[in-house]
C-alpha cells in the first residue's frame, strides 16, 4: 500500500517516475520542434513583411495555431484519446502521453519560431538581398542563422512547459512524477511524497533553465 512503503521504496518509485517524465518531456520536445518548425517558417515567409507575403495562407495558418493554443491541455488530452489510440494503440502510459504533449506543443513552438525569425534585423535582410542572395539563401543564412539563440530560448520555455504538462498527464494514467504525486501523495494523503515530487520538478526546471542560459550566452 502507498501509506506503508519504506523510504527505499519511495526512492525507487520516484526515480522510475522521474525517468518517465524525462522520456515524455524530451521525446515530445523533439517531435514538436521538428513539426513546429515547418509552420513557423511558413508564417515567417507569408507574413506581411515576409519574403513571400500571402495574406490568405498567413491568416488561415495563424487562426489554426491560435485555435489549438486556446485549448487547455487537460481538455486537449481528453479530446485526443481516440487519435492517441490510433497512433500508439493505447491512451494510457508514458508513450501514449507523447502524442497529446506533442500536439499541444506544436502551435506554441511554431509561434515562438515565427516571433524569433521575424525578429531578425531588416537591415541584414536588405543587405543580403542587395548582394543578390536568393530567398532560400536569405531564409537559411540570415533568418535562421540570426535567430538560433532566440529559438533556443523558445525551446527552453517549451521544455519547461512540457514538464508541467507531463505532470498534469499523470492524473489520467500518463505516469511520471505527476502520477506519483496524485496516487501516492494526494490520494494517500502523504504530503511528504507531494513535497518530494515538487522538489524534483523544481530542480529539473532549474537545471533546464541553467543549461539554456549557458547555451544562449555561448551562441550569442
Amino acid at each position: 500500500m502507498p501509506g506503508i512503503l519504506s523510504t527505499a521504496g519511495y526512492s525507487e518509485i520516484l526515480l522510475k517516475a522521474f525517468k518517465e517524465t524525462l522520456y515524455m518531456t524530451f521525446m515530445s520536445t523533439i517531435f514538436s520542434v521538428i513539426l513546429g518548425f515547418i509552420p513557423g517558417i511558413v508564417l515567417t515567409l507569408t507574413a506581411p513583411d515576409g519574403l513571400k507575403p500571402n495574406k490568405i495562407i498567413y491568416e488561415v495558418l495563424s487562426f489554426i495555431i491560435n485555435v489549438f493554443r486556446s485549448f487547455p491541455f487537460i481538455i486537449l488530452l481528453v479530446i485526443l484519446i481516440p487519435f492517441t489510440r490510433v497512433i500508439v494503440g493505447t491512451s494510457i502510459g508514458t508513450t501514449a502521453m507523447i502524442v497529446p504533449l506533442t500536439i499541444s506543443a506544436i502551435p506554441f513552438i511554431a509561434r515562438v519560431f515565427e516571433t524569433s525569425l521575424r525578429g531578425t534585423n531588416p537591415g541584414v535582410v536588405e543587405a543580403a538581398r542587395s548582394f543578390g542572395a536568393s530567398n532560400l539563401q536569405i531564409l537559411i543564412h540570415v533568418y535562421v542563422k540570426e535567430s538560433i539563440p532566440r529559438m533556443l530560448n523558445g525551446i527552453v520555455l517549451l521544455i519547461i512547459s512540457l514538464i508541467g504538462y507531463s505532470a498534469m498527464a499523470g492524473t489520467v494514467g500518463g505516469g511520471g512524477v505527476g502520477d506519483i504525486a496524485i496516487r501516492y501523495g494526494y490520494q494517500a494523503r502523504n504530503y511528504e511524497i507531494l513535497f518530494y515530487c515538487s522538489i524534483i520538478l523544481i530542480i529539473f526546471v532549474q537545471i533546464i533553465q541553467m543549461i539554456g542560459n549557458y547555451m544562449y550566452k555561448k551562441m550569442s
